[in-house]
């Protein structure tokens, strides 16, 4: 069910070469992992312009590695990605972050010694002075935040935290949000809650890529799924079309 690798123009170079027409992201034949140890083999994503995808599967299956080695978090020990048109496959963090990318870790995402206010500003830390229309949007998104502006933010719910999270990464206004496994940890009643707020975020234009468990909800959320297994690709389609399939459904859904 995988779409064809992306062909790329050998006579482009390397920093320029350029993704098909409509795709923001494009992951190639990525082999990935930490160290000695491969965690992924030949995987292929993209994720177009203003899009929502969902990568699911069952533990173990390299899904936080393959968003890690997106973000030049994870050893990349083959293939290629490529961003906006740029080949980033080589780029550290701290380099991605500059075309437009922003992450937001499954634990250890906020500061919380540090009060909200203080956390969306490091979250604009590449910035030399953050626009005032920026922090408004962010607030404008989630309202908690500027209720509790002069709370330290470890003090902060669970489901407020993660929108702490989401905001601060969303301060640099980024083309795409890399989202992993934002509903982990959160009550039963906010689960809904926080995939309403991403829903809003894609919404408003920027493309979201998630890691999730709760493959059933991301799956009905996304415009287009990916199912992982063993480091590899299994399945890709529309979400809806993922959970109509007999064998995702019996294989990585419970039936």
């Amino acid at each position: 069910m995988m779409n064809d690798a992306t062909t790329l123009d050998d006579d482009t170079p390397d920093n320029t070469r350029s993704t098909r027409d409509d795709h923001l992201l494009d992951v190639t034949d990525l082999d990935a992992g930490y160290g000695d140890l491969q965690v992924l083999s030949d995987v292929d994503m993209h994720v177009a312009e203003g899009e929502y995808v969902a990568i699911v599967g069952p533990n173990g299956a390299g899904k936080s590695t393959l968003m890690k080695s997106v973000f030049g978090l994870a050893d990349r020990m083959g293939g290629q990605i490529t961003f906006d048109g740029i080949d980033i496959t080589d780029f550290p963090p701290e380099e991605v972050i500059t075309v437009g990318m922003s992450y937001v870790p499954q634990t250890e995402n906020i500061f919380p010694s540090l009060t909200v206010e203080e956390n969306l500003r490091i979250g604009a830390y590449i910035l030399d002075d953050v626009p005032e229309a920026r922090r408004r949007a962010v607030f404008d998104r989630f309202p908690v935040l500027e209720e509790r502006g002069d709370q330290n933010a470890g003090t902060l719910s669970g489901g407020q935290q993660q929108m702490l999270a989401m905001g601060a990464a969303l301060m640099l206004d980024p083309d795409l949000l890399l989202l992993d496994e934002p509903s982990a940890g959160l009550a039963p009643d906010l689960v809904d809650e926080m995939f309403d707020r991403i829903d809003e975020v894609n919404a408003a234009g920027t493309s979201v890529l998630m890691v999730e468990q709760n493959a059933k909800e991301a799956l009905r959320r996304c415009d287009r799924g990916y199912v992982l297994a063993q480091g590899e690709n299994r399945y890709e389609g529309p979400g809806d079309d993922l959970l109509d399939d007999d064998e995702v459904r019996r294989q990585f859904l419970g039936g």
